[in-house]
């Protein structure tokens, strides 16, 4: 995807999914009826993304699984995240809130991150 507001122009006013965050790179959305979040990417293309308790037991059970390693674990704003493919050639995005969840201003644009409890 080559251009952020368009996309939450897209999902958000022609859609009608509520804008949860937004930075420079990325924007997530809420999606009815469910805990789920569609996250569009400037610079990656389309991906799952599964909210894991810890990053590294989960990466380790993908693999054990027969899943393969894309990137392992890494640090991101709010915990770890690490990206796998599936034996079917699917990415998969598992990540952590290990450090906190994002913090927004009014128009949903990422101000900080708030520590977890």
């Amino acid at each position: 995807m080559s251009d952020l507001d368009a996309a939450v122009s897209f999902y958000g006013d022609r859609l009608g999914h509520a804008l949860v965050w937004r930075d420079d790179e990325a924007a997530g959305f809420a999606l009815p009826e469910t805990d789920a979040e569609l996250v569009v990417h400037l610079h990656i293309g389309p991906e799952t993304d599964i909210l894991v308790d810890n990053v590294d037991d989960a990466f380790e059970e993908f693999l054990a699984a027969g899943g393969e390693a894309v990137q392992p674990p890494f640090e991101i704003a709010v915990g770890r995240c690490a990206r796998v493919r599936d034996p079917f050639g699917n990415i998969v995005v598992i990540l952590d809130q290990s450090k906190g969840m994002l913090v927004t201003d009014a128009k949903g644009h990422v101000i900080g991150v708030k520590a977890g409890q």
